[in-house]
């Protein structure tokens, strides 16, 4: 297969930082698109894989998957998209598209397997796949996306991943007017949460453990703002919530905010700490309530949140940078120093000679 050699920016072993690599992309076979690449979100799924933190990484690993750029050119089937078109391309970029659920349009809970954006098995060069710290990606049409042309570019990036990870439980469970939706922790993803939740027509109860943080969770649509750590504001909550998205990553008391739910309310993980978090049966027992998780959306219901973001104008809150600033936003990352997303502007890899 035709190949070509671009700039990209990546790491070669677990403790090595981030550095200019060349890598291989395929020519476009007859379905794909190829996009210049011209923001891409750091996601914390990135840090973990380029330090192997989940035992799974092959190297040299490119990381990023919250790509979004414009069209340079498309394969001869290619029906979906033009050359100048805007697209982006999120956490996957093929699935078997024969099992069950790749036929309902949840391709993210594909049976063999999906195909993610970077560090998955590449069936077109037989490595691995790279991500969107690179100058250019090739991507078949059936899994790139539409960008909405009123959204600012940069600060879209981010829905690819953060976005959807939150859009997703909340359409599921059908969040709208009438519902109390809670949100705990106020970062790349309750950030989103927040947004989509009052968008959606629900009442945003906000849960933080910083006082600080009152007046940016009411900038970005809180009705109310809970200080988890003071009991007389939690008990005030007490059995009002219909649904709670947890977003903290950190090992942390699920059994305070399960009792906030009413009758058949659901906690919805999608933050991910490493130690598993113990449930009181008697947290969920007496009311029916339900703990469950949820992971990206499907390419259909990932375009339905771009569309959704266009109709009501909803980007992330992003600090651009430029790729050389890479390391040092992975260690501010560790450190929670980031409001809300950090978005790489690639001109500064295709500048470098």
């Amino acid at each position: 297969m035709e190949i070509k050699r671009i700039k990209a920016f990546g790491a070669l072993t677990a403790d090595a930082p981030l550095n200019k690599m060349t890598i291989n992309r395929r020519a476009t076979t007859p379905h794909d698109v190829e996009i210049d690449i011209l923001f891409c979100g750091v996601c914390h799924s990135d840090l973990h894989s380029a330090r192997n933190e989940w035992h799974n990484t092959m190297y040299p690993i490119v990381p990023g998957h919250e790509i979004v750029g414009r069209i340079v050119k498309t394969g001869s089937e290619v029906t979906k998209f033009k050359v100048g078109d805007l697209a982006a391309v999120g956490c996957m970029v093929d699935s078997c598209r024969e099992c069950e659920y790749c036929k309902q349009g949840l391709e993210q809970y594909c049976e063999p397997g999906n195909t993610l954006t970077y560090n998955s098995p590449d069936k077109y060069l037989q490595k691995q796949t790279y991500g969107g710290y690179s100058e250019s990606v090739v991507v078949d049409e059936s899994f790139v996306l539409h960008v909405p042309e009123n959204l600012d570019l940069a600060a879209t990036a981010p829905l690819l991943c953060a976005g959807i990870t939150v859009y997703s439980p909340l359409k599921h469970w059908q969040v709208g007017p009438g519902k109390r939706v809670g949100v705990v922790g106020i970062g790349g993803l309750g950030h989103m949460a927040i947004k989509f939740a009052k968008a959606m027509g629900a009442h945003v109860v906000v849960f933080t453990t910083s006082a600080s943080k009152f007046e940016d969770a009411k900038r970005l649509g809180a009705d109310e703002v809970v200080l988890s750590k003071n009991e007389d504001q939690m008990k005030k909550q007490s059995r009002s919530l219909h649904l709670i998205i947890d977003a903290v990553s950190a090992s942390h008391d699920v059994n305070a905010y399960i009792d906030l739910l009413r009758v058949d309310g659901t906690l919805i993980l999608v933050g991910a700490p490493e130690e598993p978090l113990p449930v009181a049966a008697f947290s969920i027992i007496p009311t029916r309530r339900a703990v469950a998780g949820s992971t990206i959306g499907g390419i259909a219901e990932t375009q339905e949140m771009l569309e959704f973001c266009g109709k009501h104008s909803i980007t992330s809150d992003i600090e651009l940078i430029s790729i050389h600033e890479i390391n040092n936003a992975f260690g501010r990352l560790l450190k929670g120093d980031v409001h809300y997303r950090f978005v790489v502007d690639m001109a500064s890899l295709k500048k470098d000679n």
